[in-house]
Parts: C-alpha cells; structure tokens; sequence
C-alpha cells in the first residue's frame, strides 16, 4: 500500500511539474514552433461555433416548429444568461474561475490528493475552462494524458476569450440529459418557461443535472436531482451567491416539472416550408444555376450534395424562418377533408393562396399526414380533368382572337387525325348540343368546344400560355389536342394548378406563390427573401371576361355546390377519366383555392361524384 501511494505521488509531482514546464517554457521560447501554434494546428480555438436551434414561425409571429438534429440549444449570450445560473455553476464547479487562467494549481493538487487516497482516479480538479475544453475539443476518458491535453488546450482558451465569453460558452455547451444542450433549452424543455424566469430553486435544480446526466436525468432520478440542488444551494450560500432567507426559501419550495418536448406543428405545412427554404437556397446562392450548366449526372449529384449541406449548415447556425402560416386555415383545411373523405383508402390536398400578397396560407400533405413522409399538395402531379380548360382553353382564345363570352361554338361529336389515328371526343354521355355560347359550354365543361377551341388556337401557341406557370411535369409529349380535356402524362400538383388560377384574380399577372417570406440569422438580420418576379399572361381585357365564366360555373354550373356568400367568386371543376380525381380550384375576392381528392394508387372514386367532396371542402374554405 505505501509503494502505491509513494507511486501515485510522485507520478502526480512530475505531472503537475511538466505541465507547468511545458507552459512556461513555451511562452519563452522563440525559436522553435509556440505551444499556441501547436494546438492551433490541432483544433481551431479562435472560431468556436456551437449548434443552435432553428425556428419556423406563423405569419403571428408564434413558434409552429423548432428544427434541430441530435443537440437541442437555445444559444443565449452572456448577458441574457440569469445571474443564479452562472453563480450556481461557479459556487460548485469553479470558484476561482474568474482569477485562474484556465487551470487551477490548487484545485488540481487537491484532486490528485483524493485520487491518492482512493488509489484511483476520483477527482478531476477541471475548471470550468478545462470542462469547456473538454465538451468541445476532447473525449471524457480519465487519463492523465487526456488531463494534460485539457490543462494546455485550456490555457490557449484563455488567450483567445474573455472570462465572459467562456462562462458564456460553457454555459451553452453542458449537457443536461435528454438531448438538451444549454440552460435555455433546459429550462424550455423541464419547465416550459424561458430561463429568466427560473427561481432559485429551479436554477440550482437544473444546473444539478450535468454533473452526471444519467445519474441527475429529472425524468428519471429526480430524487437524485433534488439532493445535488440541496448541494447546490449549500454551495451557493457558502460563497453569499444566496443570502440565508433565499437558501431557506430555495430548499423549500416544490419542484414541478413541466415538460414541454419540441414545438413541432402543422406538419403539412412546415414539411413545404424545409422543400422551400432549400429551393430558396438553391436560387439565392447560384446552385439551381449550377444545376443547369452540369454536362453529367455525377456533376449534378455532387452540386446537390453541396447544396444539401448548405441547407444543413444554415440550420444549425439558429435561423428564423417567418412563413405565411395561418393557422386557422390549415386546421379547417385539415378538418374538413377528414369529414368530408372519410373512405379510409381516398385521399385529399387542399391548397389556399392569399393572392393579394401571393401566399401559401395553408397546404396538406393528405389524411393523417405525417411530417416529411409523401405530400400530395406540392409532389403529387396528378391529371387536371377540366380543370385546365381556363388556363390551356379559354383564356388564350379569348386573348388571340378577341371574341365576346356570348359568342358560340359547335358542341357536337368531332374527329380529328392524331398521330395516325382518329381522336374523337364526347361530351358527357355522349350528348350533342349544337352551337352554344361560351359561358354555356365552360360552365357545364362540355367536352368537345374545348378541343376544336385548342385546335382553332393551335397546340403550340395555347401551350405557350402555360409557360410562365412552370409546371415541372408537363413537356412536349404533352402538346396534343387532349390535353384540352385535361389528359396530360403526368399533370401538375394541387400547388401548381391553385398557383397558376391566381392569375385570374390578379388581372391577367402571374406571380408565384411563396410560403417563406423572410429568413433571418439569430440577430434578426434579414438573410434571404423571394425575389417578386411578375409575368404578364394575357390581358386585362382577357382576364375580366374569364372572371365572369368562372363565375357561372358557380353560379349555375358544375360548382354549384361551392358557392359562398362573397362579393366575388369563380372557379373550375374537374373530373378525369373513370373518375380518378375530382378537382375544384376557385378563388374569392382574397383567396384562390384548389383542392384535390383521389386514390394514391389510381382507381375510381365514381361512388363519390355525387357528393362532391371537392366542392364541399372549397365550401367550408371559403364560407
């Protein structure tokens, strides 16, 4: 026993001996490489950058998501961390923090004493400079050459940062169990409430668990917890950071947690905003253009690899994301779908737009949707049926050759050569009406008007119409004459389809439509926003006539069942083949609205024609 005590005491001199050499030998030793130089080529101590959680926000200004991977921080600087905090973890941890410079000689010989004593290493005698050092740079393993690494690498630290910069640092740093990193996420997540608002008690109750996080976890050892806060608080009353009345009061006062997990609303919505907010960074920052000029498929996957850390990298850096979110609407929107597609097998996506300000106000992703998985508003390009005769059909006949909505067109049976074969268009039923006007055959969405109006415009020209829209899944194998009908290839999103009818409420200009409208660093500094870009489509002239079709559909059209009482409103329905999709996209004098039901592995809803899902919740929308 005595040769294991001389053992471990002399082993300890040296240790302690060749620290202080390599410290004080380095600051005087010019000609060879400084010890500041040596570490600095190990670990960059000048530029310390901790994770910080992201948030999105609704257009009241309230939280609907906190975005973090793996460390959930708040990051709060020095000056808005709560003095009982700082003096807690100082009273326990570091009480000569503020005179040290970045280890303790004193503290470390009374470590190395215990450890004698116990035969083992028992105590560290880490400052709270050495703890930070250690959470950011090195592992926790107890070795002594671990401790050496710590005792130098803490010096540096102290070169580079003020006292309050590094209590500020540790402070953000420290664990406190269940993923959460920092006082201010602690105090958010254990008592859902802002760390200026701790007591005393609640303080010390907190600044308990990152001594041991799975010892001290309050979820799970909270009497554990509760014993270091008393420890604390004697501490504390030691060193006069708490008089004798605030150590009393503290001890008896009733811990009541009240955890709150992460804010994580409206998971349609907030899982189009991550889409937005990389697309936003793709056109910003030069990659959607760099994505344009790659020659191979491997050039692509690499630029979208860089784009994808990027996005990665902004979100941890604690941005704020301010979105058009309003609540109300995407709940309604969510309820009413639920009520009125009940079938457990049928799904649903309904998209709003404040066409004023050309804003997402809410969009779902389909019944019981879950954050990130499949989103049927803004992925799920699906055929228009009729719904595409406004933007394809009418509104460039009516702009190329200037005709009045009462002027008539031929709805009887019509063949056409196509590709070799004959295309003959029906209406429904296969019923035959003559001439008749333009409001009749858009309000009732005869079949064949449509087409010969396509074919009097010409497949090219009416196309070019749908160009400033950009619906990504449409191309040139798509420039036939039944797309008049709605039969597209691929088709266009429930977004992309409510997005281009917004041109009918902003006479004849298309702007697209943006969820996000600003992004801003933790500061408040404003980072990124959507340039506003306006195309003009077709003419005011144009544009009014349009309304007014639209407005009889509602009127006495398909869409009778959507009405509302608005001073305005107007839209288009649509049915595709063997009914698998039903369409309604409208708009009001403030909102432009589609909605979309259907099958995610195509078949017929026929059995729900005629209860018109889709115009009941494009009611209930917009009542």
């Amino acid at each position: 026993m005595l040769k294991s005590i001389t053992g471990w005491t002399l082993s300890s001199i040296i240790f302690i001996a060749f620290i202080f050499l390599m410290i004080e030998v380095s600051a005087e030793v010019k000609e060879v490489k400084s010890l500041s130089d040596v570490i600095n080529e190990q670990v960059n101590l000048e530029e310390i950058v901790l994770s910080n959680n992201s948030l999105i926000y609704d257009r009241n200004g309230d939280v609907i998501s906190e975005v973090f991977q793996g460390e959930n921080r708040v990051y709060l600087p020095y000056e808005e961390i709560p003095s009982v905090v700082i003096d807690a973890f100082i009273a326990t941890e570091d009480q000569r923090f503020f005179e040290h410079k970045g280890y303790d000689a004193i503290g470390i010989a009374r470590a190395i004493l215990a450890n004698v004593r116990h035969d083992s290493i028992e105590e560290g005698g880490s400052t709270v400079t050495q703890q930070l050092v250690r959470n950011l740079f090195l592992t926790h393993d107890q070795t002594y050459n671990r401790k050496m690494s710590e005792i130098l690498y803490a010096h540096e630290l102290e070169k580079n940062y003020t006292k309050e910069e590094i209590i500020e640092l540790y402070i953000n740093t420290i664990y406190f169990s269940n993923g959460i990193y920092g006082i201010e996420a602690a105090s958010r997540f254990y008592f859902n409430k802002p760390s200026e608002r701790l007591t005393v008690a609640e303080a010390a109750f907190l600044s308990a668990i990152p001594n041991n996080p799975s010892h001290y976890d309050p979820l799970r050892n909270s009497e554990q917890t509760k014993l270091r806060q008393q420890w604390i608080l004697q501490k504390m009353l030691e060193a006069s950071y708490v008089t004798s009345e605030q150590y009393e009061e503290a001890l008896d006062e009733s811990i009541v947690l009240n955890v709150s997990p992460k804010t994580d609303l409206h998971p349609d919505y907030v899982t189009y905003v991550h889409s937005e907010f990389t697309e936003l960074i793709a056109d910003s920052e030069g990659f959607n253009q760099k994505l344009s000029q790659a020659s191979t498929e491997e050039a692509r996957q690499d630029i979208q690899r860089s784009l994808d850390e990027r996005v990665q990298q902004l979100l941890k850096e604690g941005i704020h994301i301010e979105t058009a979110l309003d609540p109300f609407l995407q709940n309604l929107a969510i309820k009413s779908i639920h009520r009125q597609v009940p079938n457990s097998d049928v799904q649903a996506s309904a998209v709003v737009l404040d066409h004023h300000s050309n804003e997402i106000v809410a969009i779902t992703g389909g019944k019981e949707y879950r954050k990130f998985d499949f989103h049927r508003g803004y992925q799920n390009p699906r055929q228009p049926g009729s719904a595409i005769k406004p933007l394809l059909v009418y509104a460039p006949y009516l702009e190329e050759f200037d005709v009045p909505i009462q002027s008539t067109i031929n709805a009887d049976n019509v063949c056409y050569k196509a590709s070799g074969e004959d295309y003959c268009p029906k209406n429904y039923g296969g019923t035959q009406y003559g001439m008749v006007p333009l409001t009749t055959a858009l309000k009732h969405s005869y079949n064949t008007p449509a087409v010969r109006i396509l074919d009097r415009v010409g497949i090219e020209k009416a196309f070019g119409y749908l160009a400033p829209f950009s619906f990504s899944h449409v191309g040139e194998n798509d420039y036939n004459l039944s797309s008049a009908l709605g039969g597209f290839s691929h088709g266009m999103t429930p977004l992309e389809l409510t997005s281009a009818y917004t041109t009918f409420a902003n006479g004849g200009n298309f702007q697209p439509s943006y969820a996000i409208r600003s992004v801003a660093d933790k500061d408040g500094n404003v980072l990124y926003t959507w340039e506003k870009e306006e195309s003009r489509v077709w003419s005011q002239a144009t544009n009014d006539k349009m309304r007014k079709l639209l407005s009889e559909v509602m009127e006495s059209g398909t869409a009778r069942r959507a009405q509302v009482s608005a001073s305005y409103s107007g839209g288009k329905t649509g049915t595709t083949n063997n009914y698998y999709d039903l369409w309604f996209v409208g708009l009001t004098d403030q909102y432009t609205t589609g909605v979309w039901v259907g099958k995610d592995k195509r078949s017929s809803i026929a059995h729900l024609n005629n209860q018109s899902p889709h115009l009941q919740i494009w009611h209930e929308l917009m009542r």
